[in-house]
């Protein structure tokens, strides 16, 4: 983890504060800065833009929990949260929230900088396989509508599905268009022209 980051500590118990602050520091981070109100805190993220989030709430009830979690859910970063006592179901709630680690009872200075590198780069694996998949249904949804216009050529030219294929690339080469572009143009129209 490069020390060039800034960090955000989410604290209402100052002394608890100064502990994570301390450890951040003793690990050569600068840029830490602690909040110690959970009012407004949406907003707080948003104005600091923080690369990473440190929350501590020591004893957290349902409400407060959840609070956070609709929070974390709403800002990407890596989040690592520190509890003192865990009801069952918090922690995959939190997994579900975004948090990437979630430490209970284990709030110890020397303990701070590992326990947010392990965040970190969980944020990191997570957001990559998030993206992978996204690009993966965007490819399957591409070829879906391409195997569709390529049918609707087959259909009405009576070509086979090669013909069609190179037709479709030869049209987005000559309108200097890619090819799910034509193809899906052509689907909507098929479409309109059905109705």
């Amino acid at each position: 983890m490069t020390p060039s980051l800034s960090i955000l500590v989410i604290d209402d118990n100052k002394i608890r504060a100064s502990i994570i602050e301390q450890g951040l520091r003793d690990a050569g981070h600068e840029k830490v800065i602690v909040v110690d109100q959970m009012d407004g805190l949406l907003r707080k993220i948003t104005t600091i833009e923080p690369d990473v989030i440190v929350i501590d709430l020591e004893n957290p009830n349902r409400d407060q929990l959840e609070h956070i979690f609709q929070v974390t859910r709403a800002v990407q970063r890596p989040i690592a949260m520190f509890v003192d006592k865990s009801e069952s179901g918090s922690i995959e709630a939190a997994v579900d929230a975004g948090v990437s680690a979630y430490v209970v009872d284990g709030l110890k200075k020397e303990r701070v900088k590992p326990i947010l590198d392990m965040a970190i780069s969980r944020f990191r694996a997570y957001s990559r396989l998030n993206r992978e998949l996204e690009e993966a249904r965007t490819e399957l949804a591409e070829r879906k509508t391409i195997d569709r216009a390529k049918g609707i050529i087959m259909k009405s030219k009576g070509i086979s599905e090669d013909e069609a294929y190179r037709l479709l690339r030869k049209t987005a080469m000559n309108q200097s268009r890619k090819i799910i572009e034509v193809a899906q143009g052509l689907v909507i129209a098929s479409g309109l022209l059905e109705d």
